[in-house]
């Protein structure tokens, strides 16, 4: 391979790393990149692509593992350029059905047959929602904080939020909503920026109270996040120091993903 192909293959990789970031674990709304699910992702020189991931755990449901598996599959095959897209999970009581399935391009239902347990779409909106919920809270809190007063965040327009000059922290937090939110409504800017997980406005009276029964999830998600990352370590011995960390906190990618 001359130089130019060398350098375009690594191209590649980065923009598949790219699109790995975007598939979230669906309970933790954490990117499987960051939890270190993803073990490898290559692209070979017919631009096919390989992708191997794990779990923290053998047991980790069947639905969980395949969603990821297929979202990881959508992310990449949206690159132009992808022929083909091969996820293989590995060391899990179910890797030999789901790699079956993933490799014939069936679904969760086809895979499963008898025992699939409810529909993946159904599953997948579930985990939205509440990644929504999570970061619309998280959001709010933030904006409270910073002395925002109820009245005001309730009748705030979405383009009005997506103009208000944020700090670093703040900006991250409106991003992250914003990515969560058109699973609720579609961006019309002249729309309330902050709605229910029904579409129903939010009120100031209650917002306080709302804001806080939303973090109390946030909560038990952090602790499952530490959880998960802690199993992930203990069970594949990790050289990597663990180091828990809040739900949804940025950290760099890795500079040389293996």
């Amino acid at each position: 391979m001359n130089d130019i192909g060398a350098w375009t293959m690594i191209d590649r990789k980065a923009e598949v790393w790219a699109q790995l970031q975007t598939v979230t674990d669906p309970e933790l709304d954490e990117p499987v990149t960051e939890l270190d699910f993803v073990t490898r992702a290559d692209v070979d020189a017919d631009n096919r692509v390989h992708i191997a991931f794990r779990l923290p755990t053998y047991w980790c449901a069947a639905n969980f593992s395949f969603l990821m598996a297929d979202d990881m599959r959508m992310a990449v095959s949206a690159l132009p350029w992808v022929k083909e897209v091969e996820v293989v999970l590995g060391e899990h009581m179910y890797a030999d059905k789901i790699n079956a399935g993933l490799a014939q391009g069936l679904s969760f239902q086809e895979t499963f047959g008898v025992e699939a347990d409810g529909d993946l779409d159904d599953l997948r909106r579930t985990f939205l929602v509440k990644a929504f919920q999570r970061r619309q809270a998280a959001l709010l809190a933030h904006l409270t904080e910073a002395g925002s007063a109820p009245r005001a965040l309730v009748a705030l327009e979405l383009k009005e939020l997506t103009d208000m000059r944020l700090e670093e922290a703040g900006a991250r937090l409106r991003t992250r909503y914003l990515e969560r939110r058109t699973v609720i409504a579609p961006e019309i800017p002249d729309a309330l920026a902050f709605l229910d997980a029904d579409g129903d406005p939010l009120q100031a009276e209650t917002l306080a109270a709302y804001v806080r029964t939303l973090r109390r999830v946030d909560v038990n998600a952090e602790f499952n996040s530490a959880l998960c990352r802690g199993l992930l370590h203990a069970r594949f011995d990790m050289e990597t120091p663990f180091t828990p960390r809040r739900a949804g906190q940025d950290s760099a990618p890795p500079d040389s993903p293996v």
